[in-house]
């Protein structure tokens, strides 16, 4: 009985490592983004929305990359959010503002419609 006693044991911590190593891998929430934004005058000004966006679209793509197991670029992804959030002076300073572009940005992003195909109707 003790073997299978220590076998159970032994598994259960190379679950608890590797869960622990998958965790630590990507962990999005650590960046904090939400409460740097709440925290932080400069972001919550109305000329600097689009930086706010622009660090709120760079976190959903760090999920995305999470979410299919790219795990170095999500890290990475997460360090240049971080950076970028802790000094919102620099970060706006060093943004592009461009609204034209911004809005062309917004226009690539919205799905295109085929015709003859319902898009609101499962295939």
């Amino acid at each position: 009985m003790r073997p299978v006693f220590a076998r159970a044991v032994l598994l259960g911590c190379v679950l608890v490592i590797a869960y622990a190593d998958r965790a630590a891998a990507c962990d999005v929430r650590s960046a904090k983004l939400e409460e740097a934004i709440a925290d932080k005058s400069e972001l919550r000004e109305a000329a600097n929305k689009q930086t706010v966006r622009d660090l709120r679209t760079l976190r959903d793509a760090a999920i995305v990359l999470d979410t299919y197991k790219f795990d170095a670029e999500c890290v990475r992804l997460m360090a240049i959010v971080t950076k970028l959030s802790a000094d919102p002076e620099k970060t706006i300073e060093r943004g592009d503002t461009d609204e034209d572009k911004a809005e062309e940005v917004m226009q690539a992003r919205k799905p295109k419609v085929v015709p003859g195909i319902d898009p609101e109707k499962p295939r």
